[in-house]
């Protein structure tokens, strides 16, 4: 169990997933920089985390910026869209000033379309496990939808992911603890990287000291 004060935001998961070194510059460091891809990733998360947004159609209560946390993770931070559709089980969510019990189900948006890794499922997975942990429920799946292509695309949140994600924070709270800066790991994501000027790959992935003394010393021999 974390404390509150040492709680991560859930959100960096992604940047974790994405590049290591990139979530510590942003979280440790904090470094930011923008670029066309930051921007209007911002602007579709701003219009989903209007936390005045709540309605009720068909049957499914829809809320936008539901802020959600996990002691047990150490995580907090904001849902995009989470729906609660009524459960006539009785196996589902009990929610404060609504009757019955409720099916919960969250909703990521992110701004460009399905990527080639888990990063965005991993976000998606830890805001179901902390919406579990809040209101005492088990959330099977959850939905991406992908501003890019105009899609919503179901996501299992089978426990093979949800062990990835319990890893994952386990090692953000060790590396931020240590306030260590992993070394650079360059490949072709390193080109859209909104960081690229503060990151520096092609100088990081550069001869090292070490290496350099005892490249002159074998030149010498």
């Amino acid at each position: 169990m974390y404390d509150e004060e040492d709680y991560l935001m859930i959100s960096g998961i992604q940047h974790f997933a994405f590049c290591r070194r990139q979530w510590a510059l942003i979280h440790i460091d904090q470094e930011w920089d923008e670029n066309r891809l930051t921007a209007e990733g911002e602007l579709i998360h701003k219009n989903a985390h209007n936390t005045d947004f709540s309605e009720t159609r068909n049957g499914i209560l829809t809320i936008r910026g539901l802020r959600v946390s996990s002691p047990t993770l150490g995580m907090s931070g904001q849902c995009d869209v989470v729906e609660f559709t009524r459960d006539e089980s009785g196996h589902g969510a009990i929610l404060q000033g609504h009757r019955g019990t409720w099916l919960v189900r969250p909703i990521e948006y992110k701004r460009g379309k399905d990527k080639s890794d888990d990063s965005d499922e991993l976000q998606l997975c830890l805001e179901a496990m902390c919406l579990e942990e809040m209101l005492s429920c088990h959330i099977p799946e959850g939905d991406i939808f992908y501003h890019e292509i105009r899609r919503r695309r179901a996501v299992l949140l089978t426990d093979e992911l949800r062990e990835k994600v319990r890893k994952a924070a386990a090692e953000m709270h060790s590396i931020y603890q240590k306030h260590f800066i992993p070394r650079v790991k360059k490949n072709k994501r390193c080109q859209s990287c909104s960081l690229k000027d503060i990151c520096l790959p092609k100088l990081m992935t550069m001869t090292n000291v070490s290496d350099y003394y005892n490249r002159i010393r074998e030149d010498k021999s």
